[in-house]
């Protein structure tokens, strides 16, 4: 095909979308920072300004379905980000200590291994691969201002200082998260239906590297990631001996939001919850930036086809432009190149613009919309959690405490001592199964109905617990010298 196609945004989804449209159309993907840094992944790191990536130095990996897809369609990229010092990490590389010694391969496993990574690592080694294809051109330190619109069809950008007009015949909106052009679409009468749904939470991370000599603490079924209800945490693996720690503090504990943007309170936190504690212990470990935050987290789903009817043709949003989820459970990334995929299949399935605009919010439906659904209600969760956590005379409901009883004492058994339903929850978590598939699985609920009725003397024998994520709010509060 000869299309040619802009891209507003040269992020993860602009790269996405140069990989899925770059082999067989032409491809100019518009950044309005530098040029990425000459130098090596810690170059990038310490001194790539991404105005238009907030996110940049917050924990990212990539899950098992965007890992999968390159190692299918895009195995040289995938040897650069080793190459690079990015890392697989296998589903049997994650297995908890009761499921090792018994563990057998089966088909399917292998679309469940993480690349861990720094986000500036993977933006780096994707951009330079990307730029050595033939069909893709890169315009860095360039604004996008506006978009052209005639006869009800996308016909170009606007860009520079000087507006000016960039023409091509399909446009593509992956300027992520602050995304201006549902602004300029209704700003010339064309519909944009969004909803929002609040996170609840603002987002912390800090990144640290290995001391010399020191190795990562073994797996031996400390959970790496938890919540505690005052606040979430996870701990991600990355390149070269580096790896960051998130924390993710509830909008509603103002007190604690607010200190925790102080390095020493930061790892004060690390130190009081074991998960952290292992990693950041300074005879492990040493920090490697400071305490980067980001806050407006909201999910937002956005579609410009309204009852039926494509508002604007040759118009495409990808990304979190689109489709804008709680980054605490790690898929933007994946489901911004997946995103990316998903327009690729439409585009070659039909050359009519208003087919390939309906083919695209329905498959955008199909492909996403499972996800973001879920991640909601679990917000939603979440935030009420948190409410309960600073009240002393909070009675949860009947319901509420049999929902606690079913993740503690089915759920989270049942993926540290049963391999199958492990297997059911990591296919939901990497994206390769739309979520909840396996509470419609009549041998995945036997299972877990098992679970929930074994006694909790044998389940804590066998090692089905986890260790006790952290302390209670008050004791961490009280250890942190912060007011409850």
């Amino acid at each position: 095909m000869s299309e040619e196609v802009l891209v507003a945004g040269a992020g993860i989804a602009g790269l996405g979308v140069a990989l899925a449209l770059g082999d067989s159309r032409r491809v100019t993907l518009i950044d309005r920072d530098p040029p990425a840094p000459q130098g090596d992944t810690e170059d990038a790191f310490l001194h790539w300004e991404r105005r238009g990536a907030t996110q940049l130095r917050h924990s990212h990996v990539f899950l098992g379905r965007l890992t999968r897809l390159l190692e299918m369609r895009y195995p040289e990229l995938l040897r650069d980000l080793v190459d690079a010092g990015a890392r697989i990490f296998t589903f049997e590389d994650g297995l908890p200590p009761p499921l090792r010694a018994g563990y057998v391969k089966k088909p399917g496993d292998e679309e469940l291994s993480i690349l861990f990574s720094r986000r500036t690592t993977l933006e780096l080694v994707m951009r330079r691969y990307v730029a050595r294809m033939g069909n893709v051109r890169i315009l860095t330190d360039t604004a996008v201002r506006g978009i052209v619109v005639a006869d009800g069809a996308a016909r170009g950008l606007a860009v520079g200082d000087a507006g000016e007009t960039l023409r091509a015949d399909l446009i593509v909106d992956a300027s992520g998260r602050n995304t201006a052009f549902p602004d300029w679409l209704r700003a010339q009468g064309l519909s944009v239906r969004e909803e929002t749904s609040p996170a609840g939470i603002l987002y912390f991370t800090r990144h640290y590297r290995m001391n010399d000599g020191a190795q990562e603490p073994v797996r031996d079924g400390t959970p790496g990631a938890g919540d505690l209800g005052y606040i979430k945490y996870g701990v991600f693996p990355a390149d070269n001996r580096h790896f960051s720690v998130t924390l993710a503090v509830p909008e509603i504990e103002n007190e604690l939001r607010t200190a925790v943007m102080r390095p020493e309170i930061f790892d004060a936190i690390c130190s009081q919850i074991p998960g952290t504690a292992r990693w950041t212990d300074a005879a492990r470990a040493a920090p490697a930036s400071k305490v980067f935050a980001m806050g407006n987290l909201v999910s937002v789903w956005r579609s410009t086809v309204d009852a039926g009817v494509p508002q604007l043709l040759n118009f495409f949003a990808v990304g979190d432009a689109a489709v804008r989820t709680n980054p605490l459970y790690g898929r933007g990334c994946s489901a911004g190149v997946v995103h990316a995929h998903v327009l690729r299949q439409c585009l070659n399935a039909s050359a009519n613009p208003r087919t390939r605009a309906l083919l695209f919010e329905a498959e955008t439906r199909k492909a996403l919309r499972p996800y973001f659904d879920s991640m909601v209600r679990q917000d939603r969760q979440a935030i009420r959690r948190a409410e309960a956590e600073r009240d002393p005379h909070h009675a949860p409901s009947f319901r509420a405490r049999a929902i606690k009883s079913l993740i503690e004492d089915a759920v989270g058994p049942a993926a540290r001592g049963d391999i199958e339903s492990l297997r059911a929850f990591s296919r939901a978590f990497h994206m390769v199964d739309v979520p909840d598939l396996w509470w419609r699985d009549p041998g995945q609920v036997a299972r877990l109905l098992r679970f929930w009725s074994m006694p909790k003397s044998i389940k804590r024998a066998r090692g089905f617990y986890p260790p006790k994520f952290g302390p209670d709010r008050a004791a961490m509060l009280s250890h942190l010298k912060l007011a409850s």
